[in-house]
Order: structure tokens, then sequence, then C-alpha cells
């Protein structure tokens, strides 16, 4: 489904390079503990990890996934779309690209278990096509025959779109049909105990963590340091 790029976060400001590997989700206990051995994530000197990178078959997924990141989220949201069929997948999408419900990883796994909330039309991708389909598809209007090549097909669609709230996707359009958007998961506490993969979490300081890498940052840009010549005194000590 999904791939992360775990990172060591000890060792970054030491080397000033990442130490990390993909993961591929969903994964499994053995290949977390394998890829943390290989990293260097030993739960003594090193314990904690961030996420640099995400590569994903499903559209537009990494733009919602942070460097924070639960691995025990992230294994749970990954067995979610891999229960998904294809159809399913396209609408989720779809709605992702619409924004609703992307602000987290548990917006997501709720978004995954409430897609019934909207209604998606495939291949529909402008408000033309839109209005072609309500009118002579849904017969949202009775047009009489002989009228039926002088209807302004644009702009009932965009009007449909306007009212709807809807959304043209890469996919097609999309809207909330206003359903009641259940949250079925609250928290980690929620994750079934056969997809909780790592006792290990991503570091909960954020701004500490930004701290240490603008630091490196600052560091690496800064001016080298004027070399002093203990041959002699200085112009000043003269």
């Amino acid at each position: 489904m999904f791939e992360a790029y775990v990172t060591n976060l000890g060792m970054y400001p030491e080397r000033g390079v990442e130490v990390g590997e993909y993961l591929k989700f969903p994964t499994t206990i053995e290949e977390v503990q394998a890829l943390f051995s290989r990293i260097g994530i030993d739960g003594k000197r090193y314990e904690e990890y961030f996420i640099t990178d995400y590569q994903s078959d499903v559209l537009g997924l990494y733009d919602h996934l942070g460097e924070y990141e639960s691995l025990d989220e992230l294994n749970y949201l990954a067995h979610l779309l891999e229960e998904m069929t294809p159809d399913e997948l396209e609408k989720l999408e779809a709605v992702m690209d619409a924004g609703e419900y992307t602000g987290s990883v548990k917006d997501l796994i709720n978004l995954t278990q409430n897609l019934d909330c909207f209604e998606f039309y495939p291949g529909v991708k402008d408000e033309e096509e839109l209005g072609r389909m309500y009118i002579l598809e849904f017969e949202a209007l009775t047009v009489p025959e002989h009228l039926i090549d002088y209807i302004d097909y644009e702009a009932y669609g965009r009007d449909v779109r306007i009212n709807e709230g809807g959304h043209f996707a890469p996919g097609g359009y999309v809207f909330d049909n206003q359903s009641k958007f259940i949250e079925h998961y609250t928290g980690l506490d929620d994750i079934p105990e056969e997809y909780c993969i790592s006792h290990v979490q991503a570091r909960d300081e954020k701004e500490e963590t930004r701290s240490i890498l603008e630091t490196i940052k600052q560091f690496k840009e800064a001016p080298p340091v004027p070399h002093k010549d203990k041959t002699g005194p200085s112009h000043e000590e003269r």
C-alpha cells in the first residue's frame, strides 16, 4: 500500500546524514525489529525515529502523512486500505483530494470506514459533464426532446456543484451527502492487537526535534572560524 522512510533520530545530529530505510506497510513485528536493528534503534542509546519520506500507490496519500506518525497507526491504516476494493480506493482518493478528513492518520483511518458519507461519480471531470449526467441520466429536469441540444449543461452543472459543495478530483466528481460520519477509531487503544507492531514511538516533543534539526542546519551553514596565528601577538596586542 505504501512505504515510509524510517530514520534514526539520534544518529541524525551525530552524523549529519539520515540513517534509515524504507519500511513497507502493512508490515509485521519481525520486519520492524529487523529494520530497527539495521538502522541502529536499540531501545537504549537510540530509541526514537522520525519519518522523512513516503511513497504510495494510493494517489495523494503521502501528502497527508507526517514525520512523527505512529508505526502502529500506519500499519492499521495500511491494513484497512488493503481490504478496500479498487472502486473504494478510487473514491477514497477523490475524497482526500477534496481535503475531507485528512488532518491526521486518525482522520484517514476513520475516513476509510465512512466512505458511504460521500457520493462519487467516476470520470466526471467538469461542470458540463456533471450537468449532462444530472439532466440526461438522473432526469433532474424534464426537458422536451426537441430542446435537448439547447440546454446550457455547464451552467446547470455549476449550480449543482455549488449547491452540493462538490469537488472535481483527478478520478471524478465527489461530494459529501451529509450522512452521519461515525468516529470508529479514537486512538491507539482502538488498534487491534494483531496490527500493533512496535513499542517504539516517534518523538512526542516535536518542537524539540525541530530545534535539533534547525541547529544542524545552522551548523552546516555557519562560516568557518578564522584560524588564529599562534606564532606571534595579534595586531591589537602589539
